[in-house]
């Protein structure tokens, strides 16, 4: 069995629902309760969380053969543009992710990811070799210290793992950072940096409390800070700023190394404030509730919400300055 996403369910029509942002990608999990114990995170083995749960998004169970189906249909009927497939570590379960993406190809061309805790080199390439455009292989920490306070398993492994897949497979690896785990803003863009530098894409979230998990209790990252490393990713994704020309005080981002009127026109579109990720990822409402603060617009940005997240950003920066440099 496969479970998909409540939006990816809508959009294939196994549920009704009244949203005003269809995924543009379909969002399939495979595997229940990880073997991985991630503080975040509502599948890791000890969370008492809802098993039907990843982030604040709930997933429903549909038989294999008609989702497949159905991605396939959707996908020529230009409804989907991608299908992304979390894969929850256990094990021999990558033996049944190539079973499932030969599926999902045998219905159509659709391009698609896989999410995965790969082991070895030789499971990344063999991951590979199935039809998968892209896999990505979550860091989630920008630092050694908040990966050890919030993950299970190496941060030196994981770190050489990417960089290794990033080597082997160029522009095809991805990788989650998460917003709000205890990193500085300095750590979390010269990490942007490094993964710019290695071609690795970065799907960037905002951490989202989850009841029955081990961080159920800490509060997600203040918007605020969230725009400004939007912005960085933003801006270091597009080669128009380095981390290197950044200027932190105690941590905290306070100058991109441009000019005020040159950033506000690097921003105005919107653009940097999006789900960022994999091409034609929107990933809805997957980090928001739907009338409350948004972090990531599955949309193009109406004017005023560009304003409205463009000036924290100028503002903070504004002031931050001021009081240092005053």
């Amino acid at each position: 069995m496969i479970k998909l996403s409540a939006g990816t369910a809508h959009v294939l029509g196994f549920k009704k629902l009244t949203t005003d942002a269809p995924p543009t990608t379909a969002y399939l999990m495979k595997g229940e309760k990880c073997l991985q114990e991630c503080g975040f995170c509502p599948q890791a083995r000890s969370a008492s969380s809802r098993a039907d749960l990843m982030s604040r998004i709930t997933w429903a169970e549909v038989n294999e053969e008609n989702i497949v189906e159905a991605v396939g249909t959707a996908y020529n009927q230009g409804r989907l543009k991608r299908a992304c497939l979390q894969v929850v570590a256990g094990d021999r379960i990558l033996e049944e992710v190539k079973e499932t993406v030969s599926k999902i190809k045998g219905h159509s061309n659709i391009p698609v990811c896989v999410s995965a805790k790969v082991k070895t080199t030789e499971e990344l390439l063999a991951l590979a070799s199935t039809g998968v455009e892209r896999i990505s292989l979550a860091l989630d920490a920008a630092c050694e210290r908040v990966f050890k306070a919030t993950k299970t398993g190496s941060w030196e492994e994981t770190l050489g793992q990417i960089q290794e897949a990033a080597r082997l497979l160029p522009g095809r690896i991805s990788t989650h950072l998460i917003v709000g785990l205890g990193e500085t803003e300095e750590e979390m863009v010269f990490m942007l940096q490094m993964m710019q530098d290695l071609q690795v894409t970065v799907g960037l979230f905002a951490f989202t409390p989850v009841p029955g998990t081990r961080m159920a209790e800490v509060k997600p990252p203040a918007l605020e800070n969230y725009r400004r490393i939007q912005a960085a990713h933003y801006l270091i994704g597009n080669g128009l700023i380095k981390a290197a020309d950044c200027t932190f005080f105690r941590g905290r981002l306070i100058s991109y190394g441009l000019p005020v009127e040159q950033l506000r026109a690097y921003l105005q579109d919107g653009k940097a404030f999006q789900t960022s990720g994999c091409p034609d990822c929107n990933r809805p409402y997957y980090n928001e509730k739907p009338g409350g603060i948004i972090y990531n617009y599955p949309r193009p940005l109406k004017p005023e919400e560009t304003r409205s997240a463009v000036d924290p950003v100028i503002q903070s920066l504004t002031e931050n300055g001021v009081a240092r440099h005053g």
